[in-house]
């Protein structure tokens, strides 16, 4: 039977990026997923929770909880709104031991696109086609919360035309770290020029990531270098013909 999947799109795609958003629920359907959106989503409550406002936080979850529970597969283009729900909630419900049933079963439904196509659905090649050298950036939630880093680049190893030239900084944060490139600008910049650094030796043309998030920080600092280096979400790619 196909997986019947609820899109999780974010705040950064849904107000940013909706080319993503799109991109992904081709890519899904492309490999034979059933897909929806629920309608009444919003945050996750990721900034609240990473400022310290976790009442704020707990009203949110509260409110993804409502609009996904009856879900099968919850997915996102995003691994730090992924980590939120499926290890942070847990954090603001431990005292509530009710609620907390239902956080776990949550969170076993709740899938970062990559990891989803690969580990769930069991596909690596979606008939994409991209004739560029490419990049990856591992995004901080990505690999250290959840541990994804072999998903994004089976599937862009499977692309057609594309040549994957990994940089030697891959897995340093880009800085910027949502509310931390607001407080700390500084240091978040001096970060990113690290990174932009690490990706223009790599003679790529183009960087991939799962989170639109750092795509947008390093895509700034890219165009303040004038460096004619765009950034893509990995969804973006898969959905290249």
């Amino acid at each position: 039977m196909a997986p019947r999947v609820s899109l999780f799109v974010t705040c950064v795609v849904d107000q940013l990026f909706p080319k993503v958003g799109i991109a992904m629920a081709d890519v899904l359907e492309r490999a034979g997923c059933i897909v929806d959106f629920p309608e009444g989503q919003t945050c996750c409550g990721q900034p609240a929770f990473n400022s310290g406002y976790r009442d704020e936080a707990r009203g949110m979850a509260l409110h993804f909880l409502d609009v996904f529970r009856d879900c099968e597969y919850i997915v996102s283009p995003s691994g730090s709104c992924t980590a939120m729900a499926s290890h942070h909630y847990a954090e603001l419900f431990h005292k509530d031991p009710a609620r907390m049933d239902e956080v776990r079963r949550m969170a076993s439904k709740v899938w970062e696109f990559s990891r989803f196509l690969t580990d769930v659905v069991g596909v690596e090649d979606v008939g994409a086609r991209f004739e560029h050298r490419v990049t990856y950036h591992d995004s901080c939630h990505a690999l250290r919360e959840l541990g994804i880093k072999t998903p994004p680049r089976k599937l862009l190893a499977r692309v057609d035309g594309l040549t994957l030239a990994e940089h030697d900084a891959t897995e340093e944060c880009c800085g910027f770290g949502g509310t931390f490139s607001v407080k700390f600008p500084t240091v978040s910049g001096g970060m990113v020029r690290t990174k932009i650094d690490s990706i223009a030796r790599s003679g790529a043309d183009t960087v991939v990531s799962i989170d639109s998030s750092c795509l947008m920080q390093i895509q700034g600092a890219l165009s303040r270098a004038g460096l004619p280096i765009r950034t893509m979400h990995l969804a973006e790619v898969l959905a290249s013909r």
